[in-house]
């Protein structure tokens, strides 16, 4: 339902425009010529190493950082045409935000939290107290109301701070890695809440490192590198475009060698690319059978046969390499 909702808004002018961003420090451009669109009840995802710029792009659409150069524009409800940083307070009366950091007040229980930041927008307090038990139950934290953050687990708290950003009823969310830390039950639960959101008609824009979590919540991707865009669309669509459809991962004794041996030139030739990382071979094909015949004569190996994935994608446009955080 979520990207049926998302297909139809693309119809409709975008909530939120960015074009041509820059930021730079000293002789480092973090973010370059940077743009995109987020249409009504869309989940833009961004992906990236560390260091691509996604956290600065954040920054920038909040008006936290100044760009160098560029614009961003915002689609207020009443129709207004808003700039950032120009309409800094108009805009941010509009928008939730999860940062990536723990930023919950921890002298205030969760119910305390949710009023206090409510009256930073100016809102009244009976107005505030009014949505705090639909905000608290839709975070799964009734019966946390009047527990301080310390008392929460690491779930918990990304509930609470979800729920805190959706304290002015908000048309757009900035989601900064928002389930990074989660164990996976705590994730799910998390990725149940944003498809809510999504249903309802929010938008949002979302940083991650989780594939599956991408796939699983955004209809359009951007991937970054280096500040760059290097490839926008669909997540499927973006796998058909750039990777064969099957992968075959080969580990066990002896499967480094399959990779490097002249006489396996004929096994390797059943794949588009071979790639190794650490003790695995990845063997990228448009047929699998062949090659998985083939691997069959090697009884010392262990085979993987699977789709590709969004991780495949990010591997080949990004490069294996570990990058140290920036």
């Amino acid at each position: 339902m979520a990207r049926r909702l998302a297909d139809n808004a693309r119809m409709t002018p975008p909530l939120f425009d960015v074009q041509s961003l820059t930021k730079r420090y000293g002789t480092n451009t973090v973010v370059d010529d940077l743009s995109f669109q987020i249409a009504p009840g869309e989940c833009l995802g961004v992906i990236g190493p560390n260091g691509a710029g996604k956290t600065t792009t954040i920054r920038m659409c909040l008006g936290q950082t100044a760009p160098d150069a560029g614009a961003i524009h915002y689609r207020a409800a009443d129709g207004r045409a808003l700039r950032m940083p120009q309409d800094m307070l108009a805009v941010k009366a509009e928008i939730g935000v999860v940062s990536q950091s723990d930023t919950l007040d921890p002298d205030f229980d969760c119910a305390e939290n949710l009023l206090v930041y409510g009256r930073y927008f100016g809102m009244r307090k009976a107005d505030i107290a009014a949505r705090i038990p639909q905000l608290l139950e839709f975070a799964s934290l009734s019966s946390k109301a009047h527990a301080k953050p310390a008392e929460l687990s690491g779930g918990m708290k990304r509930r609470l701070s979800l729920a805190r950003a959706l304290v002015n009823d908000p048309r757009l969310l900035l989601l900064d890695e928002p389930t990074t830390g989660l164990d996976p039950q705590a994730r799910h639960l998390m990725w149940e809440r944003l498809q809510l959101l999504l249903q309802q008609g929010k938008s949002i824009l979302l940083t991650t490192h989780f594939m599956d979590e991408a796939e699983r919540l955004c209809s359009r991707l951007l991937v970054l590198d280096h500040g760059k865009k290097i490839a926008e669309g669909k997540p499927r669509a973006l796998i058909a475009e750039h990777l064969e459809p099957d992968v075959v991962e080969v580990y066990g004794n002896g499967a480094l060698e399959l990779a490097k041996r002249d006489e396996h030139a004929a096994l390797r030739a059943h794949a588009s690319r071979v790639e190794v990382s650490g003790e695995t071979v990845f063997f990228y094909t448009r047929e699998a059978k062949p090659l998985l015949d083939a691997l069959g004569g090697h009884g010392h190996i262990r085979t993987l046969h699977r789709p590709a994935n969004l991780e495949d994608l990010f591997l080949k446009l990004t490069g294996r390499q570990i990058r140290e955080d920036a």
